[in-house]
C-alpha cells in the first residue's frame, strides 16, 4: 500500500519550532552579544553576505560551515561556543567562554570577533552586550556589585524564573561600547535555564534597540507632518471661502494628499516592525516572571518608565499620519464636488449662452430668408418679364402690365420653394 505523499515543506516546517533551542550554559560563564543590522533595505538585504560574513569567522578557527540557507548556527570556535541566528532585519552573534575575567565586564571579553572581522561586516552594529554570570553568594555582595557596576539612576534589578537568578542592567552604553547585565544564578538553577535567560536578557535588548527605530523616524517626521497639518488646515479654511479658487486650493490639497500618501508608504513597514518588536519585548519580559529586589525597580517598571512613551509617540504619530491622510482625502472629494458643481453651473451659463446665439442665429436666419425670397423673386421676375414680353403685343399690354400682373405669383411661388426646402431639413 503506497503511504499517503507529505507536503515537500513538512519536516522543514515542523522542525523550525525546535531549531533554535535555549544553550545549555555553565556557572560561572561570559556572554560577548552583537546585533548587526544594515542602514537601509534591511528586510530586503542580501543574506548570503550574512552568511559570508559567519563563515569568515568560523574559518578563522577552523570551525564547520553551516548548512546552506541556513538560519541558525549553534557550533564551537576555540574555546567560545557560538549561537548565530538570521532574523527579518538583524542578524545577531553570541558567544559564551566558561569563566570570568578579573576584571568586571572586561572588553577583551569581546576580542572573540576581532575589529578587522567586525569592520568588513556587511551592515552597521545595532548593539552589542557584555553578560556576566556568577554564582550566587549573598545579597551583600550582589548589592555592591550592583552599585560598582551599574548606574543607580536607572539600574533595573529582579528575581526572575521563580528565584532562580538575580538579573541586573541599567541599559547604558559602557565606555567600550557595550551594554553590560549581570546574572547572578542560584545553586538549585539548571543550565537550561541559565541560557533561558541569557537568550531572553539578549532578546530584550535587540528587540527594544530595533523598536526604537520607530521612534527615530517619528522625530524626523514630526516638524513636517506639522507644516502639512497646519497647511491642510488652512486649506480646508479656505474652502468656506470665495478667497481662493477652488481649482487652486484642489491642485494644492491634492500635493499635500500625494505627499502624506507618501509618507504612509515610507513609513508603514518601520511602524509594523515597531509595533511587533514591541510586542516582543513585552512578552520576553512578562515570561522571566519577575519579582521584586530589594525594592529596586524592576525591568517592566524600566520600560513602563522609560520605553513605553517612545512607544506610545509611534503608535500616536501612525494614527495621526493616518487620521491626516484620511482627512486630506475627504478635503479632496469635498472639494472635487465643490469644482464639479461650479463647473455643471458654468456649463448651464454657457449653454444658455449657447440657446441665445442659437436664437439670435435662427431670427438672423429668417431674416436672410425673407431677404432671400426678394432677391431671387426680383430675378425670377425679370426671367418671366422677358419670357411673357413677346405677349404683350398680342394681348395689348405694356410690359410693366406683364410684369406687375406676374411679380405677386413668381414670389408667392418662390417662397414656398424656400419654404419647403428649409422643411425638408429641419
Amino acid at each position: 500500500m503506497t503511504p499517503i505523499e507529505d507536503h515537500p515543506l513538512r519536516y522543514r516546517l515542523a522542525n523550525e519550532l525546535h531549531a533554535r533551542p535555549f544553550p545549555s550554559m555553565q556557572v560561572p560563564t561570559t556572554a560577548a552579544y552583537l546585533a548587526i543590522k544594515r542602514p537601509e533595505g534591511a528586510a530586503a538585504r542580501d543574506r548570503q553576505a550574512d552568511m559570508d560574513h559567519l563563515i569568515a569567522l568560523l574559518d578563522r578557527h577552523g570551525a564547520a560551515h553551516p548548512q546552506p540557507g541556513a538560519t541558525h548556527y549553534f557550533g564551537r570556535i576555540g574555546r567560545h561556543m557560538l549561537k548565530w541566528e538570521s532574523h527579518t532585519e538583524f542578524v545577531t552573534y553570541t558567544a559564551f567562554t566558561d569563566g570570568l575575567s578579573s576584571r568586571p565586564f572586561d572588553p577583551a571579553d569581546f576580542e572573540v570577533f576581532p575589529n578587522d572581522w567586525l569592520n568588513e561586516a556587511p551592515g552597521v552594529r545595532m548593539t552589542s552586550a557584555l553578560i556576566r554570570v556568577s554564582p550566587w553568594k549573598d545579597k551583600d555582595t550582589i548589592r555592591h556589585q550592583i552599585a560598582e557596576w551599574f548606574v543607580p539612576e536607572s539600574v533595573a534589578v529582579a528575581r526572575v524564573l521563580d528565584d532562580a537568578a538575580v538579573v541586573a542592567g541599567d541599559f547604558r552604553i559602557d565606555p567600550a561600547g557595550h551594554l553590560r547585565f549581570a546574572v547572578t544564578v542560584g545553586p538549585d538553577t539548571g543550565q537550561r535555564r541559565v541560557g533561558r535567560v541569557i537568550q531572553r536578557l539578549c532578546e530584550i535588548e535587540t528587540y527594544k534597540a530595533m523598536s526604537m527605530l520607530g521612534f527615530s523616524r517619528v522625530r524626523e517626521m514630526g516638524p513636517r507632518m506639522g507644516e502639512l497639518d497646519s497647511q491642510l488646515s488652512q486649506m480646508i479654511g479656505d474652502m468656506t471661502g470665495e478667497a481662493t479658487r477652488a481649482e487652486d486650493t484642489l491642485k494644492s490639497l491634492l500635493s499635500i494628499s500625494a505627499e502624506l500618501e507618501s509618507m504612509v508608504a515610507q513609513s508603514s513597514f518601520r511602524f509594523g516592525a515597531t509595533a511587533a518588536y514591541e510586542k516582543i519585548v513585552n512578552q520576553r519580559i512578562e515570561v522571566l516572571r519577575e519579582e521584586r529586589f530589594e525594592g529596586r525597580q524592576t525591568f517592566s517598571e524600566f520600560m513602563m518608565r522609560r520605553y513605553d512613551p517612545a512607544m506610545r509617540t509611534v503608535k500616536s504619530t501612525k494614527d495621526r499620519l493616518d487620521a491626516m491622510s484620511d482627512r486630506a482625502i475627504r478635503a479632496g472629494e469635498l472639494l472635487r464636488t465643490r469644482v464639479d458643481v461650479e463647473r455643471s453651473a458654468q456649463n448651464q451659463a454657457l449653454l444658455e449662452s449657447m440657446n441665445q446665439r442659437a436664437d439670435m442665429q435662427l431670427r438672423l436666419q429668417k431674416t436672410v430668408e425673407g431677404l432671400s425670397v426678394v432677391a431671387i423673386s426680383y430675378y425670377a421676375v425679370s426671367l418671366v418679364g422677358y419670357l411673357l414680353y413677346p405677349l404683350a403685343a398680342m394681348l395689348g399690354m405694356s410690359k410693366g402690365m406683364i410684369t406687375a400682373l406676374v411679380t405677386l405669383p413668381v414670389v408667392a411661388v418662390v417662397w414656398w420653394v424656400i419654404h419647403r426646402i428649409r422643411e425638408k431639413m429641419e
